[in-house]
């Protein structure tokens, strides 16, 4: 196996792409495949080339969600070599950018920026954004083999099994390598940062609860090393679950202090008492953190959400109840 790393100065930091196999040792995979700009995609061949793979050799392309930085060269790469690409079914209309679901998105984006409060300029701010972020997406969209949690992809000399771990985006997926015990898990699971919530994918039903549900999962399996969709490998990843497990409890008893001292209010509001003023991507990623905490929030119970603004129902509500701590 090797890892490549690409430069991203546009997202989360630098993107880690893995290779395994060669043509001797059964089919040659990609996991992910960082964004179509110029420069990412030479470093990538480049990479590839030092493993002694050119892209006309691979055959299979595995990705972990549907965002730009890891799926954006997929169409490119699958036209120049033929490989297949796997992606679980709840990301694919968007890795294939189906008219519809990007139409479906974008209403989505409009209806939520709307709910948080966020205001006129800064959403136009954003939809300029995502423009701009188009370019990075091949020329080509790849047609897609959907996959499903449990399923298995031979890959070099292995299976690996897809492990779905929803939250960050509906159809986020880890690849686990069961012969050596370790995760290619995409953005479920970052040495550095938190994977967002609520603002990576607007689709998403209870993103934190769902999230957190992915992170026990992980918990469970207890994989003996993650390989990350962003820089390095993570060594103790129970140890890193479990923290950020921790770090979304905190963040949750952070809103409750907010709506204590100044709510009622709306997610924007609260985003702006946590986080400050915000720039670039994190006009969205802001928000709908606080979103997803909120609507959290609301849905235990504890609070309540009235003409655009939340405010706590019960101001002497136990964490506990709303959000366990770590397991």
């Amino acid at each position: 196996m090797e890892r490549i790393q690409l430069g991203n100065t546009v997202f989360e930091g630098s993107n880690s792409v893995y290779l395994l196999g060669h043509a001797s040792d059964g089919p040659t995979t990609l996991v992910d495949t960082g964004v179509a700009f110029p420069d990412i995609e030479t470093q990538l061949r480049e990479g590839l080339a030092d493993a002694g793979v050119d892209v006309a050799d691979l055959d299979r392309i595995l990705l972990t969600h549907f965002h730009q930085d890891h799926a954006g060269l997929a169409g490119d790469f699958q036209a120049e070599s033929g490989a297949t690409v796997h992606v679980h079914e709840a990301d694919a209309a968007l890795v294939a950018r189906e008219p519809a679901a990007t139409a479906d998105l974008e209403e989505r984006y409009q209806r939520v920026f709307d709910r948080w409060g966020m205001p006129p300029a800064r959403q136009s701010d954003l939809f300029a954004l995502f423009d701009r972020n188009d370019r990075a997406w091949s020329d080509a969209a790849p047609a897609l083999t959907t996959v499903g949690d449990g399923d298995r992809i031979a890959a070099g000399d292995r299976d690996l099994e897809v492990v779905h771990l929803p939250g960050h985006t509906m159809g986020q997926s880890g690849f686990a390598d069961p012969v050596a015990d370790r995760l290619f898990a995409g953005d479920a699971l970052l040495p550095k940062y938190t994977p967002n919530v609520g603002g990576a994918d607007v689709r998403v039903d209870r993103p934190l609860r769902t999230y957190v549900d992915s992170l026990d999962r992980l918990i469970e399996r207890a994989p003996d090393r993650v390989l990350p969709g962003h820089r390095a490998p993570i060594e103790d990843p129970v140890g890193r679950a479990r923290e950020i497990r921790s770090h979304h409890r905190e963040r949750t008893e952070r809103v409750i202090d907010v709506l204590r001292e100044h709510g009622p209010a709306d997610a924007w509001t609260v985003s702006d008492h946590l986080f400050g003023d915000l720039e670039h991507i994190h006009v969205l990623h802001g928000p709908g953190e606080a979103a997803a905490h909120l609507d959290h929030l609301v849905a235990e119970g504890v609070v309540e959400r009235a003409d655009g603004a939340y405010e706590l129902a019960d101001p002497d509500v136990s964490l506990d109840a709303v959000l366990p701590g770590a397991r």
